[in-house]
């Protein structure tokens, strides 16, 4: 059986948008921790539109072109900004302690690697991140493994890389890893080399890498994206909420040894605790609502969502990157 996944570095077009909506998303928080924000980004080709709801306690206007700049620079890029306050039949619910909205949320932890995430995907975003190291610029991966772990392919584009120097960096990343690379198929910008990338190639949305901000292609997920979303909003803190669980109960081994554990919660709008939350494991499904607090507000405090920590997130992934959710020991 073979298992694939794949990663995208900072600069996709996707991942622009997210990390625009997440700059946004810190600055409010910075400004206010209890800041409301469901912030969405498109953007190619010149122009980035700005949309979404945003309640926080200044009189100061948010300076959109400022924090945009900050993500894609001094581009002149056509910025449109249309955010406005959040719907107060949202609020409601929120204001009680209650979600944001109704979702299910999927978190996921295994023993593949000590990042505690499935090992195409581990490998794919090692891969990203070690191309982007020399360039940084819009790019993807691809790794392909064996049922013994092994890998099997490599699928690795770069914009402003050849052809050459492209498959010099996939193969000492093969050899640093102790992997012959005459084993490996290795497919380097297999359309050709390409020079135009980013917003100039093509468009990009907020939350459309779903599955590269979870755990890859092998982990079902619950549909909610994450970026420009405040932690009222449990798609984004529920999810992380998960990714603990399924770690804690990992680590714990209370009801057995095993080598993967998923999680999965579900929440209606404005609901103080879930309606659902449950692990799965090769033992049997589990129930865990009472040995966990998963009220939203509770897990927002838990996991002290209220910091201008989502910035990083949206970069190189939430999961395996050393957050609070995936720390052993909470205090």
């Amino acid at each position: 059986m073979y298992r694939t996944a794949e990663f995208v570095s900072p600069k996709h077009p996707d991942k622009i948008c997210d990390r625009i909506s997440d700059k946004i998303l810190d600055y409010c928080l910075n400004i206010d921790s209890n800041a409301r924000v469901a912030v969405e980004t498109m953007g190619g080709h010149g122009f980035i539109n700005i949309n979404g709801e945003v309640t926080i306690d200044t009189k100061e206007e948010l300076p959109i072109n400022d924090l945009v700049k900050e993500v894609v620079g001094d581009n002149d890029y056509r910025i449109q900004v249309k955010l406005v306050q959040q719907s107060p039949e949202i609020g409601r619910g929120v204001d009680l302690g209650g979600a944001g909205d109704q979702g299910i949320m999927v978190g996921y932890a295994c023993t593949d690697n000590d990042e505690y995430v499935p090992q195409e995907y581990y490998l794919a975003r090692d891969l990203c991140r070690y191309v982007y190291d020399v360039f940084p610029s819009d790019g993807k991966t691809q790794v392909t493994i064996d049922e013994d772990n092994n890998i099997y392919a490599i699928v690795c584009s770069f914009q402003n890389a050849t052809y050459d120097e492209l498959h010099q960096l996939v193969w000492e990343w093969l050899e640093k890893r102790g992997v012959n690379p005459y084993s490996v198929g290795r497919y380097c910008n297999p359309a050709g080399d390409w020079e135009q990338g980013g917003f100039d190639a093509d468009a990009g949305l907020t939350g459309r890498k779903l599955v590269v901000d979870n755990y890859g292609p092998r982990v079902p997920i619950g549909g909610g994206a994450y970026s420009g979303k405040d932690p009222s909003k449990v798609d984004r803190s529920a999810a992380y909420m998960a990714r603990y669980i399924a770690l804690d109960q990992l680590r714990k081994g209370s009801i057995g040894t095993l080598d993967e554990v998923t999680c999965h919660l579900s929440y209606g709008i404005g609901m103080t605790k879930p309606i659902q939350a449950v692990i799965q494991t090769r033992l049997g499904e589990f129930d865990v609502s009472e040995d966990y607090d998963l009220s939203p507000s509770e897990i927002i405090k838990f996991l002290d969502l209220k910091k201008p920590i989502y910035y990083e997130t949206s970069e190189w992934g939430a999961y395996g990157n050393k957050f609070k959710w995936d720390e052993d020991e909470i205090e």
